[in-house]
């Protein structure tokens, strides 16, 4: 589908700065996306005001009321307990599920966004799990990394399942006929990582699931684009993530201090102002805010949930991006290879996501 006609359903309570930031951010990505419209969903009394500040987005938006915010700090289990169907994170979730929009973004609590979505949504046949995937810069330029938090400790089935989501992830958002997919290890030695590691080695190296597996890459490739796709689970994924994160704040904090260190660095800056501006908007970690919930019969985006207005512009973008892209459908098609793998519980993704959900409801 095109941008036109196209709804956003806004967690508007989540996040830690609130509708602020949710609606800010819609604004900006107003200006980029003038077609889209949005339903904001959350305490009407708090967003009311808010939105009225910012006109270009209030002139395409709807504010549904809700009575119950997640908190950032809510166990998933206790969110689905206190904000079942009363809550902005699963009203935006249901209004992808209802069809009222395409794509759900919010910047509320991971763990509760996750199990939301999971309940609402539904896995896709042949996924146990979903994965939270991102674009993440590197030196030849964009590469997809998942899992960064949704899944702790998967097993070899469901690394091999977000191998193959991310690979048609990246053909889809890249454009490339065939992207290399690796796999995060400690080393390349085949001997090396865990058991699961080294099973979802076997698996994509042995079985027809038309996946250009690389091998097993270390994390400095991640930056390097060694690969178009790295694979890792959620844990180590997360932890990736924010070093990365951090280590980009480092340098900037080093080069404003090194930039201030006396008149000649002075000078040299006002000299090169145009390349360091580059630079900064290339070390800008807002500017690859925007995960993508793969493996859901639903579009679901998380934003980082301590970033600004325009941070959270740019999750919409994202959001634009895979609605457009029709990610669902086409991710669908490439898992039908999976069908006969077992999971590694031994179970039919369907029953596995059956009890989960009777479980987290329970």
């Amino acid at each position: 589908m095109t941008t036109s006609g196209l709804t956003i359903a806004l967690d508007g309570m989540g996040g830690d700065h609130g509708p602020e930031t949710i609606i800010g951010g819609a604004e900006l990505a107003s200006i980029r996306h003038p077609q889209v419209r949005f339903l904001i969903f959350g305490d009407e009394a708090v967003m009311r005001p808010v939105l009225e500040k910012f006109p270009r987005v209030a002139a395409v938006s709807e504010i549904i009321h809700t009575d119950v915010a997640i908190s950032m700090d809510e166990l998933p289990s206790q969110a689905l307990r206190r904000g079942r169907r009363t809550s902005s994170m699963w009203q935006a979730i249901d209004a992808v599920k209802a069809g009222r929009a395409q794509v759900a973004v919010s910047a509320g609590n991971t763990g509760a966004l996750m199990a939301m979505a999971k309940v609402i949504l539904k896995t896709m046949p042949n996924v146990e799990r979903p994965a939270l995937a991102a674009l993440w810069p590197t030196m030849r330029g964009e590469c997809v990394v998942l899992d960064l938090g949704a899944t702790i400790g998967p097993g070899a089935i469901q690394l091999v399942q977000f191998a193959v989501m991310g690979e048609a992830f990246a053909r889809i958002i890249f454009g490339l006929e065939r992207p290399t997919v690796g796999l995060l290890n400690i080393g390349q030695e085949e001997v090396k990582g865990t058991e699961q590691v080294k099973e979802a080695a076997q698996i994509l190296r042995t079985a027809d699931l038309n996946v250009d597996f690389y091998g097993f890459v270390e994390g400095d490739d991640i930056a390097k684009g060694t690969t178009d796709v790295v694979v890792t689970d959620g844990y180590t994924g997360n932890i990736a993530l924010k070093t990365a994160e951090g280590t980009v704040r480092l340098i900037v904090e080093f080069l404003r201090g090194a930039l201030n260190s006396s008149l000649m660095s002075r000078l040299g800056y006002l000299l090169a102002q145009g390349a360091f501006k580059a630079l900064s908007k290339k070390l800008d970690p807002r500017s690859s805010n925007g995960a993508v919930f793969l493996g859901l019969n639903g579009l679901v985006v998380k934003s980082h949930g301590g970033t600004d207005a325009q941070g959270f512009a740019y999750a919409i973008d994202v959001a634009v991006d895979v609605a457009a892209a029709d990610l669902v459908q086409k991710i669908m098609a490439d898992l039908d290879p999976l069908d006969g793998l077992k999971l590694s519980n031994g179970k039919s993704a369907e029953q596995s996501t059956t009890d989960e959900s009777e479980a987290a409801l329970s």
